[in-house]
């Protein structure tokens, strides 16, 4: 038996099958209670207006209410209520609008029982829960993203230079939001799925200091966990190789 306070889910699944086999799988966990179980995105959002889950397990496509949209009213009307997305796809245009909505974990079905349960216990933490291959995918976009995909403009005439004149070095691109290099950085490997344990260690710093930058660029990007940091950085393409 778990020593902790047990977690209150609701399970969101249009397939019949699959939602009564995840009820079935998080019956098994120690510490965690399935209180209802929804077959669209709008029967999501009147449970948890119902019953106030502390998390709910979100698929993403589903009929009159789809996964995204159910989060976003779920976290707009019911804030302590968090979101986990589990579903087929890990696609960008699934991804990211489910993280921009307010989810804060996001798996693949693929995941196995002690994934869905760390996943569920790190949203409850206030930390992400995002599977492996899912922050692969973050990094993958978001160094794609560090080369600018804007429309080259035309150039305008440059001035001669003088002979003699050094050429001066193009300087470092300015950063969004008045984040520091060192912030960039520690943002960057947020993105990477390291813990604050392990930036530390990739910083040679303390952990106090790591926490320090996440908090002053949190701050200044207005963001609320791990989970919109990876999102802000996949958005400003901040990545090491950036």
């Amino acid at each position: 038996m778990s020593a902790g306070p047990v977690t209150r889910v609701v399970v969101a699944d249009d397939q019949t099958v699959v939602r009564e086999g995840i009820v079935m799988l998080l019956g098994l966990l120690p510490g965690i209670e399935v209180v209802g179980a929804a077959g669209d995105g709008e029967e999501a959002v009147g449970l948890v207006a119902e019953l106030a889950p502390d998390v709910v397990l979100m698929d993403l496509r589903m009929p009159r209410c789809d996964g995204v949209e159910a989060t976003r009213r779920i976290r707009a009307h019911h804030p302590g209520t968090e979101v986990v997305v589990l579903t087929t796809y890990a696609d960008d245009d699934s991804l990211f609008p489910a993280l921009r909505a307010g989810a804060r974990g996001y798996l693949t079905k693929d995941a196995g029982a002690e994934e869905i349960a760390r996943a569920i216990a790190d949203v409850r933490s206030g930390a992400a829960g995002l599977s492996p291959q899912v922050q692969r995918r973050l990094l993958e976009s978001l160094s794609g993203q560090s080369r600018d995909p804007r429309p080259t403009e035309p150039q305008q005439p440059r001035e001669p230079q003088r002979f003699g004149a050094p050429a001066r070095p193009p300087g470092p691109p300015a950063l969004p939001d008045g984040l520091t290099a060192r912030e960039a950085e520690v943002l960057a490997l947020i993105a990477e799925g390291l813990s604050n344990a392990e930036i530390a260690a990739e910083l040679f710093v303390s952990p106090s200091t790591v926490k320090t930058h996440i908090n002053n660029l949190f701050a200044k990007t207005s963001v609320r966990d791990r989970a919109q940091a990876v999102a802000y950085a996949y958005r400003h393409g901040i990545s090491r190789s950036s």
